[in-house]
């Protein structure tokens, strides 16, 4: 069987298997270990399915005379091209262990920033999720059978029940309707923004935006830098580690920013000069500043792995700042949209009470 052929079947592999992999590969090489022997030893110990797959078809290439690089490449959407070309710069330096030890490190810091990212837009997430889906229910299900209800009281209605009156027949004669143009409409943005001039827009929109915009910036300069960084510290010439960043950054702006500084670098120019030239709107100005440090003293490896990590912190400090934001403004406007609902729902009942008191 040919397990290099269904790729889409090899995507289920997570950052913590990739980790275990990377770092046990490099301790078993650096030991003396065949790199074949190595492969077959950790796909013994796997527990995933999908990567006993893959390292078995990786096993094989090398078995038939295929390099590491040549064997992971047939898997792009388990090891992309950071990675791949990481473990290229090691076997033609003979360092392999060297990178993999590089590229353990660097996963394992992915993953905390990865998780960092994620709890910053967690609670955000939960209570917008959550304001829908029960905003959504009371729409569909509880208002309309409010209509007949306060239509039939001999009072003047307030505004604010006549607008929510008005809102719950809208919604009993189109509400579904309108739920469904609404998921039309996102699944139509989400499709328009993956043609590539619509998508440079909404990202430099998203970039450009007050309170979020400085976040994914920053977000952005944590990964370039610290990729950067390592493929520098690992030997790979710049040319060819702007080449693999343009291929990794996913971010269309930042990726345009990389292939003007490639452009730039490839006419003699430095990496500072380049950035000094006013068209990175989004690129820090202390980023600028470092680099021209690094280039200066010839240690430009490690100023782009110090931003990895200053970014980094800024993404968490923005996060905890977000985060306690972001809360007391979903908290007030949850709580105006239910007390604009009670008050709708209560002051009509009380006033038909109070009639009949009379």
């Amino acid at each position: 069987m040919n397990f290099s052929a269904p790729l889409h079947f090899f995507n289920n592999v997570s950052l913590q298997d990739k980790i275990f992999f990377t770092k046990h590969l490099s301790v078993m090489i650096k030991s003396g270990i065949p790199i074949s022997e190595a492969i077959s030893s950790l796909m013994s110990q796997s527990s995933n399915q999908n990567l006993k797959r893959i390292l078995k078809s990786i096993n094989e290439s090398i078995l038939n005379g295929q390099s590491f690089e040549k064997s992971l490449s047939k898997f792009p959407k388990v090891f992309d091209s950071f990675y791949v070309y990481m473990v290229k710069v090691g076997e033609d330096s003979g360092n392999l262990e060297k990178n993999l030890e590089y590229l353990a490190t660097y996963l394992k810091k992915d993953a905390e920033f990865k998780k960092k990212v994620f709890s910053a837009s967690l609670y955000p997430a939960i209570v917008l999720v959550t304001a829908i889906v029960v905003g959504g229910g009371i729409s569909l299900f509880a208002l309309p059978k409010l209509i007949d209800l306060f239509k039939s009281m001999d009072v003047k209605l307030p505004v604010a029940t006549q607008v929510l009156l008005f809102f719950a027949e809208t919604m009993r004669d189109y509400g579904f309707l309108i739920f469904g143009a609404l998921i039309l409409l996102i699944l139509l943005i989400r499709f328009l923004i993956t043609i590539p001039v619509i998508k440079l827009g909404w990202e430099r929109f998203w970039l450009a935006s007050p309170a979020i915009g400085i976040f994914l910036q920053n977000v952005q300069m944590s990964q370039l830098s610290r990729n950067l960084g390592v493929m520098l510290k690992s030997g790979l010439p710049i040319s060819q580690t702007l080449e693999t960043q343009i291929q990794t950054t996913s971010n269309l702006v930042f990726r345009n920013y990389i292939k003007k500084i490639q452009s730039g670098v490839e006419k003699g120019e430095s990496i500072a000069e380049i950035l000094d030239s006013k068209k990175f709107k989004f690129f820090p100005l202390i980023a600028t500043r470092m680099i021209e440090v690094g280039e200066k003293t010839g240690k430009l490896d490690e100023s782009f792995l110090y931003l990895g990590d200053f970014f980094e912190e800024e993404v968490e400090n923005a996060s905890k700042n977000l985060t306690a934001i972001l809360e007391p403004i979903l908290l007030l406007v949850v709580g105006l949209i239910v007390a604009f609902m009670a008050i709708a729902i209560i002051s009509p009942i009380y006033q038909f009470t109070g009639s009949i008191n009379r």
